[in-house]
């Protein structure tokens, strides 16, 4: 395999010989025949920036690009959107499942690609237009699914600052049915991350806040789900400023902290009863 991956990259030498800051790595990428070869190296190739050689026999890859403009990751993400996997990026279920019988392979990769790209102008032959830019623009698109999940957080805490059992019972019903229809393969790949690590905790805490009425058993659970909300918006941001507040008092005297979309602190651990204990400790933007 090494010899034939040496030769492939000896005979790419010339076609790749407009390549500035060349860089060139062998990567797997997971395809059977020569229909995967065409869609793999047309996804992967922008002229005189990256090009994509893969081998059919062997599934390696000989990637040549220029290191000032793109990457590795983006080449793979690229590849990975038309259908085909590799050790890095896993293509989303979807377009793996459209991709013609033969083109369909065994899949090992775990991290799946979430973003809808847009290459700009790749390919394009633009001898005819000097006013036409060579560079390649890629526009990442990546719609943020937990948005649900933070909105129904912020109606559970709303109905806890009112003591109403009932309301934050309902409130959380919403929460634990957001938190279900996340699809965890289309989030980014740092969010999937996270979120893998905290929905079980979460979804418990909302499960448990959701099927009792009692409001100090709520808020009990509030303080879980409220610590690892924080951690998932921290990296996933949300529309507008976040607020991570924190009450001295709750828990024994150890202190709670919550999230708000309001500056002013208003206390879902104590509702009316001291309403404005507590201060902002970061904000989230």
């Amino acid at each position: 395999m090494k010899i034939m991956i040496a030769i492939s990259v000896l005979l790419s030498t010339t076609s790749n010989a407009q390549i500035k800051n060349a860089k060139t790595e062998s990567v797997k990428i997971y395809g059977n025949c020569g229909m995967c070869e065409t869609k793999i190296e047309k996804a992967g190739n922008i002229k005189k920036i990256a090009n994509v050689d893969w081998n059919q026999e062997t599934q390696m890859a000989i990637l040549t690009y220029d290191a000032t403009k793109t990457n590795q990751d983006e080449i793979l993400k690229r590849i990975a959107l038309v259908g085909y996997d590799s050790d890095k990026f896993l293509a989303p279920d979807d377009v793996y499942n459209n991709l013609h019988g033969c083109c369909q392979y065994d899949r090992v990769a775990k991290v799946p690609v979430k973003e809808v790209a847009t290459v700009i102008a790749r390919n394009e032959d633009h001898s005819n237009h000097s006013n036409h830019s060579e560079t390649t623009t890629t526009v990442i698109q990546s719609e943020n699914q937990l948005k649900a999940v933070f909105d129904n957080y912020f109606l559970v805490k709303d109905a806890l600052i009112t003591s109403n059992g009932i309301s934050t019972a309902s409130a959380s019903k919403e929460l634990v049915t957001a938190i279900n229809n996340v699809k965890m393969d289309k989030l980014d790949m740092d969010i999937h991350m996270v979120w893998m690590k905290v929905v079980n905790t979460i979804q418990k805490d909302a499960e448990n806040i959701a099927n009792t009425k009692d409001v100090k058993i709520q808020r009990d659970h509030f303080t879980s789900l409220s610590k690892e909300i924080y951690t998932v918006i921290k990296i996933s941001k949300y529309e507008n400023p976040v607020y991570y507040q924190f009450c001295p008092m709750f828990n024994d005297g150890k202190g709670a902290n919550w999230l708000s979309k309001e500056n002013a602190v208003k206390n879902p651990y104590y509702g009316s009863m001291m309403l404005s204990c507590g201060k902002t400790v970061e904000t989230i933007k």
